[in-house]
């Protein structure tokens, strides 16, 4: 089978020993991957378009996720910082006046638990939500749930950004699928199969390192998954953008962080064999990656929003 119809998801470990051995994964270097997503952030549309599909589309999604119900149950998996979680749960609380929600966070970082934590004490308008963090990975909460044998069922789970990090995704999906209430629903958030990360793995992800801590996964490969598991699911592009012009400016601090997040390769610009770079360099400048408008490259960053029914 040609690389190109591999499922993302089955290269982790393909062509190690292609590499140039001083090239790592960035996820091997926690503080520099965090300022390098900052970077990413700071430079793209992502969570502008987050907040564009939670203002306009989820109202409509969450509608009935509360009906009859005297608590509402949301579980946030891979919650991060909390500023995505706390935009979700003012949605909820605006179709749900009053009601009491109780929204427990998974997440495997304690730095980013701790930052949740700052932004929940400083917001206003949450007297009614009770909020609870479990420093763990989705794999460990599953396995703590299923040990205990008593299936807490959720009105509203979201997973933003996070099945990357996930070993068996479709057993993931399985388990947090069968944890849905009546009316309840999952929201999925990933990068598109349109997008520009599609093409870059799908060219290069064999010569760049891996970590077995994340894989290649787009939304086309979850819906294929979730067609053979039978799960009934819509799916929503929207666009987005990552302006990667400092990458072609030499020795530019936001560039060299850019190429780091988006090869996921630490140090990418001094580690990476010239002609790998250079290769990489012309591809990012071509339209199925990006386009040029105003003097700037914009990577395409689109995402797709995938929302799963009970």
């Amino acid at each position: 089978m040609s690389f190109a119809h591999q499922p993302f998801y089955c290269l982790l470990n393909s062509n190690k020993s292609n590499m140039a051995s001083s090239m790592r994964s960035l996820v091997s270097d926690h503080s520099r991957y965090v300022e390098s997503f900052r970077r990413f952030l700071n430079s793209s549309t992502e969570h502008q378009c987050m907040q564009e599909f939670l203002d306009h589309k989820l109202p409509g999604i969450i509608a009935r996720i509360g009906d009859k119900k005297s608590e509402i149950k949301i579980l946030s998996i891979g919650g991060g910082a909390g500023e995505i979680d706390l935009h979700i749960l003012s949605k909820v609380q605006a179709q749900y006046p009053g009601v009491p929600i109780r929204n427990e966070v998974v997440e495997p970082s304690a730095e980013q638990i701790a930052k949740y934590r700052e932004v929940v004490a400083k917001s206003a308008n949450l007297e009614n939500i009770k909020f609870a963090w479990h420093k763990e990975t989705s794999s460990e909460y599953k396995n703590r749930i299923m040990e205990k044998k008593e299936l807490q069922k959720w009105d509203f789970i979201h997973m933003i950004q996070m099945l990357y990090y996930v070993k068996d995704i479709p057993s993931t999906l399985k388990f947090f699928h069968s944890l849905l209430a009546t009316n309840a629903k999952i929201l999925i958030i990933v990068v598109s199969g349109t997008s520009g990360w599609d093409k870059l793995w799908k060219k290069y992800g064999s010569r760049l390192p891996r970590d077995d801590l994340c894989q290649y996964i787009t939304a086309t490969d979850l819906t294929q998954m979730m067609d053979e598991l039978g799960i009934k699911y819509e799916c929503h592009d929207l666009p987005s953008t990552m302006d990667i012009s400092d990458c072609f400016i030499d020795g530019n601090e936001n560039g060299v962080l850019l190429w780091d997040f988006l090869t996921e390769t630490c140090n990418f610009n001094t580690t990476a064999p010239p002609d790998l770079k250079a290769e990489i360099t012309k591809a990012l400048q071509e339209p199925e990656f990006s386009v040029k408008k105003d003097g700037k490259v914009l990577f395409n960053n689109n995402l797709s929003f995938i929302v799963v029914e009970a």
